[in-house]
């Protein structure tokens, strides 16, 4: 299933789902239950992330260890800027394969992340931030700390909406009439403030059972009840999920993501 709303002209904004899956992916390595055998590729899930294409512009949020094959599989020739969420593992490490963006657009990336978040990233990629002159080639960025203000790409503002996970602060970001929350266990009263009247939202929804850091599908269709978006997206799936048999039992107005999900939206503004 694909939401499509408004126009479909060049000024219209597309989301891609580069990942869905968990911080392990699925199938998980070793494992042999039905969802990491099954034969549905939407039973395949990368790491979690997605593209936002509009007007000519590519903003992606998080690069996951994924990301070469996501930005393939995509057909990606550019990127604009890169948000991220925050900075586990499998939202930052794929951050290296920019390089041939930057060969390609010859120019530096801007990339945009929390202050807990770009320290994470300068500790694991302290070579991108060397002053020395590199043998090789690194990643050509700039690296811009998100303070609570609207990040600002072209004409379209990314609001970043702090959630928890767990005991972390973390991000999702709305842009125009569509909102990305990956990874969170709760949304703090003045964030769903901030996510009334959309299109479009991408909740986490790990599993079924309790989990300490993330949000369950019964927790996240709490959030929908309340938020009321026209259509939802569950993300950030793990394999206790089978596509089929999971979005059989939700409401018409929830779906979950699945990779290569295309969606696309009428003007923002």
């Amino acid at each position: 299933m694909e939401f499509q709303g408004g126009n479909s002209d060049g000024r219209s904004l597309r989301i891609t789902v580069l990942g869905s899956g968990t911080s392990v992916g699925v199938p998980s390595i070793g494992c042999r239950c039905n969802v990491c055998t099954s034969s549905d590729p939407r039973d395949q899930r990368l790491r979690p992330s997605i593209l936002v294409r509009w007007g000519g512009r590519s903003v992606v949020i998080d690069t996951t260890p994924d990301f070469r094959q996501q930005a393939l599989r995509a057909g990606m020739d550019r990127i604009d800027a890169i948000l991220y969420t925050h900075g586990h593992a499998d939202h930052v490490l794929g951050l290296d394969d920019v390089r041939p963006f930057n060969f390609m657009q010859n120019s530096r990336i801007p990339i945009y992340a929390n202050e807990a978040t770009m320290n994470t990233i300068k500790r694991c990629f302290s070579y991108i931030f060397d002053t020395k002159k590199s043998e090789s080639s690194v990643p050509k960025i700039d690296a811009y700390t998100i303070n609570g203000a609207a990040v600002r790409i072209d004409d379209l503002d990314f609001v970043p909406i702090p959630v928890k996970h767990g005991s972390s602060d973390v991000l999702g970001f709305r842009f125009g009439k569509a909102a990305y929350l990956t990874d969170h266990s709760s949304i703090p009263e003045e964030s769903l403030e901030l996510l009334q009247g959309l299109d479009v939202l991408f909740l986490d929804a790990l599993r079924y059972k309790p989990h300490p850091t993330h949000s369950t599908v019964q927790q996240s269709l709490e959030y929908v009840e309340r938020l009321r978006p026209k259509i939802t997206y569950f993300t950030h799936i793990c394999h206790d999920l089978g596509h089929e048999r999971a979005e059989s039992l939700l409401p018409p107005h929830v779906r979950l993501a699945y990779d290569g999900l295309d969606i696309t939206l009428g003007e923002q503004n």
